[in-house]
């Protein structure tokens, strides 16, 4: 560590942002004494080489880290800790907010929305805020099923916390501020090690349906611009009439990416349920590729095509050029759904908690521009109900399945991306070995509750008796990655409310006709 030249590489990242046009030259006297003062050194890089400029930040940024550790400004070498410093490190280099947001104002305005986004996404990994190299670590494939390629990723970009970080963590003092990760007060925040730090994080004002929203991009990008928009105020995600009017401002105001939404409901929801927002960008889903399985008319809605997705979930797709009719029409099916019921399909839209009638239906809608370039809504029917048969919901993937997918299935996943834990990195290999025979098989030793295979042991089962064992590694990939993407469809499927079967579409039918669809 005594080998790095901290001022240089100081030198090396002021380079690399001027480059990268994450900062303005005029600004480098500026950034450079603040850099300095951070690391508490006196004086600047003065030699004339100082290598060459990676195109990430993520080199430098590593040097610079192992300096803090060597020199004591780090209290622990950890990633928490080590992570809430590269924040601070591309806080001091990026714009401020004002500025961001003039230059994406800009660009919307004289070079188009494209060119807007396409800036603000390269700003947001130049600082770092989006960690590519993480995510790249993501174990990635698709799948073929009857219903498309099903798309497959293991979760690999977060790190498993230290235990000096989870020990630190409970001597810090909890507070209310930010109220959540969304919050706009996440801009700028130095984090502490329950709350990752922001100080790199810049975001957009957008107004949407008359109200101020923000937009920004994840920083775990599970796709391509993976972005979410949400809005000013720290309220609680509601599904209602106003969703679909937002939607549909969106894709006006950025008519290259797709919007959606989480469900409302707690097990069909996704995360961060207190706060109102969005998750969009610029991605082909599976489930936009799906076709129109069967098609209906409405007599007051004869200018928007109407029909079921040929997919494992349950999904109304309503497309044409008439935005506000499309809108009332989405309107009309919410509030049909609030309150349909269908006991012979286990489909409850109440029941009652010491008196009190308990919500559980409700919509993950998204909406997109289609090829034709007309609006595009989906409507993916949802419940949460739960019975002592089902204690983590009806519509929800069943016991069989947790081996593999046990969290809620929430936009991502309803789409047809699959976000599996990244335990299930370890655990395939460890299946693998099996498979080809550089471990044994033994059934004794898969029946040890302490294996970690033991909860696959079922699984593995039924693969060794369909496919055998075998000495051929890339044979026994192949196997693992058609069999995890048919577990993915059996959670799809699980998930739905009407099951893909005579019994659930005549179900389904039942739904659409009561809505006067014929």
């Amino acid at each position: 560590m005594k080998s790095i030249d901290a001022s240089k590489e100081i030198e090396r990242l002021i380079c690399f942002a001027i480059k990268q046009n994450v900062m303005d030259e005029m600004d480098s006297c500026l950034v450079r004494n603040y850099l300095l003062d951070l690391f508490n050194i006196n004086e600047p890089y003065e030699g004339e080489d100082i290598g060459d400029i990676p195109e990430s930040p993520v080199p430098i940024l590593e040097r610079l880290k192992d300096y803090a550790a060597y020199s004591g400004m780090l209290k622990d070498n950890t990633i928490a800790q080590r992570d809430l410093l590269d924040s601070k490190i591309m806080g001091i280099v990026m714009p401020k907010e004002s500025e961001v947001v003039r230059r994406f104002n800009y660009k919307a305005e004289h070079e188009g929305i494209e060119s807007a986004t396409d800036d603000f996404y390269h700003l947001s990994k130049c600082s770092n805020y989006i960690m590519t190299e993480r995510i790249a670590k993501n174990i990635y494939w698709q799948t073929k099923t009857n219903y498309g390629d099903l798309e497959i990723t293991i979760n690999l970009s977060k790190p498993e916390k230290d235990p000096k970080d989870i020990a630190a963590a409970k001597k810090v003092p909890q507070t209310n501020y930010p109220k959540c990760l969304l919050c706009v007060e996440n801009v700028g925040y130095a984090g502490n090690l329950n709350h990752p730090g922001r100080q790199n994080h810049r975001v957009i004002p957008v107004t949407i349906s008359g109200e101020k929203w923000y937009f920004q991009y994840s920083p775990y990008v599970y796709y391509n611009e993976h972005s979410i928009l949400f809005y000013e105020k720290h309220v609680p995600m509601k599904i209602s009439h106003k969703t679909f009017a937002r939607l549909m401002d969106f894709i006006d105001k950025f008519p290259h990416y797709f919007i959606g939404s989480n469900a409302d409901l707690p097990i069909v929801g996704g995360s961060i349920l207190n706060h109102e927002h969005f998750q969009g960008g610029r991605h082909v889903f599976p489930m936009e590729k799906a076709s129109v399985l069967k098609r209906y008319k409405h007599e007051d809605f004869k200018n928007v095509g109407i029909g079921i997705v040929e997919w494992p979930m349950s999904v109304i797709r309503l497309w044409g050029d008439d935005k506000e009719a499309i809108i009332k029409l989405a309107s009309l099916i919410l509030d049909k759904w609030r309150d349909y019921s269908d006991e012979s399909l286990d489909i409850l839209a109440y029941t009652k908690e010491d008196g009190e009638a308990i919500s559980h239906n409700t919509i993950t809608p998204i909406a997109r521009k289609n090829a034709s370039g007309e609006y595009e809504l989906d409507l993916v029917l949802r419940n949460n109900r739960t019975t002592d048969e089902y204690p983590l919901g009806i519509f929800h993937p069943h016991e069989r399945l947790h081996h593999i997918k046990k969290e809620n299935i929430g936009l991502i996943e309803v789409m047809g991306l699959a976000v599996l834990p990244g335990r299930l990195s370890y655990e395939l290999s460890l299946i693998e070995d099996i498979l080809t025979g550089e471990d044994e098989y033994s059934k004794a030793k898969l029946e040890d509750e302490s294996n970690p295979l033991y909860k696959h042991r079922e699984w593995i089962y039924d693969m060794v008796n369909i496919y055998g064992r075998c000495n051929d590694l890339q044979k026994a990939k192949d196997i693992l990655k058609k069999e995890v993407g048919e577990k993915f469809l059996e959670v799809l499927l699980d998930a739905g409310v009407y099951k893909r079967n005579k019994e659930g579409m005549d179900g389904f039918n039942r739904f659409m006709e009561s809505l006067g669809f014929k």
